[in-house]
């Protein structure tokens, strides 16, 4: 396994709590993203990806961003509100809204708008940056609908919405977590999650 392959896992397998992903049913392609620590080292969040893996880049072809089909979970440990590592503040409680919001900004980060000048494409960024925020601190309110999907095989209630870029959906699981999810070609109708039992089966 190359060395930074092993840096990412390394990374999954410092938390202190469950990884999900997408559960058997789906056999398509499985790779990680990024385990985020807080400044003391403690692993806060990260994310597990199905599907194609989107490009990153500004697209130079308009029609690229159709032609992927991906679903990525991501897990957010739940905490309590809490100081900081320097004891100089606190660090805010994680709640559904945060799992939202990493997952708006996470297909915001893939939806770049092709052919658009640089300057335009900031302003639209952080326009719609602005948009993911505020539809996450309401994640209850009119943006969003209710959908039911299997987290470990039982029922869980999630939020969920849509929008020309994809979709968007936050919840939380049983195990001291909580999930968000984003994709664009993959109908997040059906999809079920469950505890990633071997990280290294993402490559």
């Amino acid at each position: 396994m190359p060395a930074e392959a092993r840096r990412r896992i390394d990374g999954y397998l410092m938390a202190a709590f469950p990884w999900y992903g997408l559960d058997e049913a789906f056999t398509g392609p499985r790779w990680l993203m990024q385990a985020v620590a807080s400044a003391d080292g403690t692993v806060e969040h990260g994310s597990t990806g199905h599907g194609d893996e989107p490009s990153y880049r500004v697209e130079t072809d308009s029609e690229a961003p159709g032609k992927q089909r991906f679903a990525v979970v991501v897990t957010v440990a739940s905490r309590p509100l809490r100081r900081s590592a320097d004891g100089t503040g606190h660090l805010e409680a994680t709640s559904v809204s945060s799992a939202a919001w990493l997952a708006g900004s996470g297909l915001l980060s893939c939806t770049w708008p092709s052919r658009m000048e640089h300057a335009l494409r900031q302003e639209w960024l952080d326009q719609q940056t602005a948009i993911a925020w505020e539809l996450a601190d309401e994640v209850g309110g009119e943006g969003w609908s209710q959908l039911s999907l299997p987290v470990d095989g039982v029922p869980a209630d999630f939020h969920y919405r849509e929008s020309e870029y994809g979709w968007v959906l936050a919840g939380s699981a049983s195990e001291g977590v909580h999930l968000g999810a984003y994709g664009r070609g993959m109908s997040a109708y059906g999809l079920g999650f469950s505890v990633v039992k071997d990280i290294a089966t993402y490559q």
